[in-house]
């Protein structure tokens, strides 16, 4: 018997009129259902992937790609800083102090991450400047106290250019007149908005202050900028390696891979849910070929007689199944990548229409929805929604092999 003729029958079974309606029904039910899962997968992990990239991008882009801290403090941070810049992957060094506190402003209270930088070496592993919409870094002087705060904190204290504000610090000092904690006012002399959430906690202040704020005599450490933040983890270390004293080595991934492992988690989290979607249109493929071999007992019976082997027949229903579970994945791919290419727009277009705003920027750091269609995630939902579709036709399959010729042409 040719090869070909279970693929011949499994295709005819796919386009033929079933007797009972309810089976067509279940048939397209399981390559809609098929379609949906694939698309969804592809649409959400690639906004996903979107909000990733920009999260990197933004965060990235203000916090410096390393850190070298010295043990309590750093005296002499120039020649340090000579010996970090000779390596050939360095972009740039500066020192700073952080710290955090609260800052006090009318009834107004916020908890900030401190920083103390020098303007001048900032800009080389910083983008604040760059991205300042009041004011400007170079503001930032020794013994005046003044401040540099993201928009977002700005806005929520009600702070305009030239308000003072009061700082707190989690010390205390003792006095004669009792215990009081650390206190400083500052003057607000520039606000910037880089995207991401050190728009809502971080303030900027002059090195000089945050050694009297912070009772430094030298420095906390230097920032280091390398040219590939996917590779500062390896680049750290061999900075590490090269240098002499107690240092303590880190890179961003350590101080901000919690916030990345978060969405990571997510994105596997969302996978698993929308993942049942599959799951069930693989389960509705089962069922209707449980029905179809019901309904196409005689034909099997038929085919047993004029030869047919039960691998053969199992190939037949095989195909059949495969056949529902690979043109729900092709449609639902082809749906999910144009929809995951034009998603933006179509928001944008949608938002225009009925005139209304998804993303409020004075509320979301990202303000569009962002799409990265990533191919090799859409090759794995691909594999594994026809894997599923495969397994989910070798028990009906199994079902219709075992069927005996004359037990199933008696009654007919």
């Amino acid at each position: 018997m040719p090869i070909n003729v279970p693929l011949h029958i499994g295709l005819r079974y796919t386009r033929a009129k079933r007797r009972h309606q309810f089976i067509s029904f279940i048939s397209a039910f399981s390559l809609v259902g098929m379609a949906l899962g694939v698309m969804a997968l592809i649409v959400v992990l690639s906004v996903m992937n979107g909000f990733d990239r920009e999260m990197k991008s933004r965060i990235l882009s203000v916090v410096p790609h390393g850190f070298i801290d010295a043990q309590p403090e750093l005296e002499n941070w120039e020649a340090l800083a000579d010996q970090v810049r000779a390596h050939p992957r360095v972009r740039g060094v500066a020192p700073y102090i952080e710290g955090f506190g609260l800052v006090n402003y009318g009834r107004g209270v916020e908890g900030i991450q401190i920083q103390g930088v020098l303007p001048q070496a900032q800009t080389e592993v910083s983008v604040v400047e760059q991205r300042m919409l009041l004011g400007t870094t170079e503001d930032l002087r020794a013994g005046q106290f003044n401040v540099v705060m993201g928009r977002l904190l700005a806005r929520q204290l009600g702070l305009s250019l030239g308000d003072s504000v009061t700082i707190t610090l989690p010390d205390i000092r003792i006095t004669p007149a009792g215990v009081f904690p650390r206190m400083r006012r500052f003057t607000l002399v520039g606000v910037f908005e880089v995207g991401a959430q050190m728009d809502q906690r971080l303030a900027l202040i002059h090195l000089g202050d945050a050694q009297r704020l912070f009772r430094y005599q030298g420095v906390q450490g230097v920032q280091v900028q390398v040219d590939d933040i996917y590779q500062a983890a390896s680049i750290m270390q061999q900075i590490a390696q090269g240098l002499e004293g107690d240092y303590r080595v880190r890179d961003w991934s350590q101080t901000q891979g919690s916030l990345f492992q978060a969405v990571k988690m997510e994105k596997v989290v969302i996978s698993v849910l929308l993942g049942i979607i599959i799951a069930v249109a693989a389960f509705n493929i089962v069922s209707s070929l449980i029905l179809m071999v019901a309904d196409k007992r005689g034909d099997i019976a038929v085919l047993r007689t004029l030869g047919m082997t039960a691998r053969e027949i199992m190939a037949v229903f095989v195909v059949q199944g495969s056949v529902v579970g690979l043109i729900g994945t092709l449609v639902g791919a082809v749906t999910g990548c144009v929809l995951a290419a034009y998603i933006g727009p179509l928001v944008s277009a949608m938002e225009s229409l009925l005139d209304l705003q998804v993303f409020d920027p004075s509320v979301y750091f990202i303000s569009h929805l962002p799409s990265q269609l990533l191919w090799q995630d859409v090759a794995v939902i691909c594999a594994v929604a026809v894997l599923l579709s495969f397994l989910a036709t070798l028990y009906p399959a199994w079902r219709a092999a075992k069927i005996e010729p004359a037990e199933a042409l008696r009654y007919e």
